[in-house]
């Protein structure tokens, strides 16, 4: 799952950074925009929210124009950056104390058999797949690589919280970037030795917490025709409000969660037994009427829902508009949905996604 060798990158022209360490904005901005889709990935993998992920690229630009005196060319100056970055997403973390942990509450439907809660990332965001892509031409900018699909897809980004923030750097840097242990100690600050006790905790703790069906972990970031048509079918499951057609779709073991809040459950009975309450037209949780728009989050695919609530007074304005109800990031293996990510409308904006449909 390596996407780039080493962090050195493309040859650096020295003429550039030389103006830029003197103080030429035009060549400081040069030597950084190029860098700045691969350093926002970088630091979402690090921290799992994109917002957040946004801020640290900004504060890494700031920070080194304020203190390019102390670039002192021992590694190039895409590889200073990394540190930058990676630092201020260490002191984040930190500051704000945040730690993935399994669920402490119970799930939403209880599925009849124990179950074992999965880890809550209540800070976790999608992120719409034409943000992962380079925003460079790769023919000029050649570090800059297709995203590896299976390292930033959610389970991923979920599993990856679990371990102890440097040992996340050092994963991250390791096994997705590809650098040599020597460049991540000098990422770092800290020895090789270090790297490699450091790198081998964080595999062991990282295979305890990804899904276990890994046959088809990395597969093309087109969906295949056979997952189109599922999702195809997930659509009209919910438009006809098919409770048996959603049935067929579902894993045995499927699992749902709600990011940032602490709600889940995990079982296609469960599943099925709170859907089923949202499409009866007499249940106290009927939503009306859905419309279903396709789109794509973290090369995963994803359905955005709207929905049309019965006629209400305090509703006469919105009759037969459809409101943004939910944004579903679908995690598909072997022909089931495995896996359903559900965040609050709130996102849909980052998709180019209205949150009203006429």
């Amino acid at each position: 799952m390596v996407e780039e060798q080493g962090g050195g990158g493309q040859a650096e022209d020295t003429a550039v950074v030389g103006a830029a360490l003197a103080g030429d904005e035009g060549a400081f901005g040069a030597l950084v925009e190029p860098v700045r889709w691969e350093l926002r990935v970088h630091c979402y993998r690090m921290l799992g929210s994109y917002d957040d992920a946004e801020d640290i690229v900004q504060e890494t630009f700031l920070r080194a124009w304020r203190r390019r005196e102390t670039y002192e060319g021992r590694s190039t100056f895409r590889a200073w950056l990394y540190k930058i970055a990676t630092n201020a997403c260490l002191d984040l973390i930190d500051r704000n104390n945040r730690r993935a942990a399994p669920y402490q509450v119970p799930p939403l439907v209880e599925s009849g058999t124990p179950v074992q809660p999965p880890t809550e990332v209540s800070w976790l965001q999608p992120v719409p797949d034409r943000l992962l892509e380079p925003t460079v031409d790769g023919a000029e900018e050649p570090e800059s690589v297709a995203v590896a699909r299976e390292t930033i897809e959610l389970a991923f980004l979920v599993a990856i919280q679990r371990l102890p923030a440097r040992q996340r750097a050092v994963l991250i840097t390791r096994d997705v970037l590809g650098w040599p242990a020597t460049e991540t100690a000098a990422l770092l600050d800290t020895s090789v030795a270090s790297v490699k006790s450091a790198l081998q905790r964080a595999r062991a703790t990282l295979k305890q917490h990804l899904p276990q069906r890994r046959e088809d972990w990395a597969p093309s970031a087109e969906p295949s025709a056979d997952e189109r048509a599922l999702l195809r079918r997930y659509v009209q499951a919910h438009q006809r409000a098919d409770l048996g057609a959603l049935t067929g779709l579902l894993a045995e073991d499927v699992q749902m969660t709600m990011p940032p809040h602490p709600a889940w459950l995990v079982g296609r009975d469960a599943l099925l037994a709170l859907t089923g309450q949202v499409f009866d037209s007499g249940s106290e949780w009927h939503h009306g009427r859905w419309r279903s728009v396709v789109t794509g989050a973290n090369l995963q695919p994803a359905v955005a829902h709207y929905v049309e609530y019965p006629t209400a007074p305090e509703t006469k304005d919105l009759t037969g508009r459809f409101r943004g109800q939910v944004l579903d990031v679908l995690r598909i293996d072997g022909g089931r949905i495995t896996a359903i990510t559900s965040f609050a409308p709130r996102n849909f904006a980052a998709f180019d996604l209205p949150l009203v449909l006429s």
